[in-house]
């Protein structure tokens, strides 16, 4: 099922028909502020599962995940540090990744996460709109494995094609580039994945923390 977005009437019917197809387990093609994903519920392993075959991945490479609110990145992970705050001030909703500690007493499986978690709030309405019904999302890009991520609903449903339930189309993605991803379960922020946030834009934010962020090439 293919839906648009293009009146206020549309968008309705295409977030709840998002929001139900994830409530009953399948999966669905959102589009966010960096490319197109593809999300299932954080909390049903069954459709996390699907969601990594339907990209060709394992459970070693684990989906990020997707919130509506700022204050639902403390629910979902433990040990942030002081630091992070700022970031999220910052940059949430945006193109910033973060990879926690994982709250240990949620009752959900990403995939082999190592006591981790990476999570987003994407700066797209409709994304949000579904987000704020469904609650937390395992979001990834929504292609297949080595694939260019998809920028618009044809590209990703030329990949995904049946697998997924729920297309909704807001049309070409303001940027081709995914998130930056940064890994705060240490002292420093380190860099995982650079995207469409820079780093010289980061360390701006961090600057009065002390902190800045580690590149792998400063890590070698």
């Amino acid at each position: 099922m293919r839906l648009a977005t293009g009146d206020a009437e549309a968008l309705e019917q295409a977030v709840e028909a998002a929001t139900r197809a994830v409530r009953r387990g399948d999966l669905v093609v959102l589009p966010t502020d960096t490319v197109y994903g593809i999300g299932a519920d954080a909390f049903d392993p069954v459709a996390v599962a699907g969601l990594l075959a339907a990209k060709g991945r394992g459970r070693e490479m684990p989906p990020p995940v997707l919130v509506a609110s700022k204050a639902t990145l403390h629910a979902l992970t433990s040990s942030l540090p002081p630091w992070v705050t700022p970031l999220v001030d910052a940059f949430w909703p945006g193109p910033l990744t973060l990879v926690c500690r994982d709250q240990s007493s949620l009752q959900w499986d990403l995939g082999d996460t190592r006591g981790t978690v990476a999570v987003r709030m994407p700066d797209h309405p409709v994304a949000l709109a579904v987000l704020e019904r469904t609650g937390p999302m395992a979001v990834s890009s929504a292609n297949t494995s080595g694939a260019p991520a998809a920028t618009d609903v044809d590209a990703a449903e030329a990949m995904l094609g049946e697998q997924v339930v729920v297309y909704v189309d807001a049309g070409p993605t303001a940027s081709s580039q995914p998130s930056t991803i940064l890994d705060v379960t240490g002292d420093v922020p380190r860099l995982l994945r650079l995207g469409t946030l820079s780093i010289e834009r980061i360390d701006e934010v961090l600057e009065p923390t002390g902190k800045a962020v580690l590149v792998p090439d400063e890590t070698d």
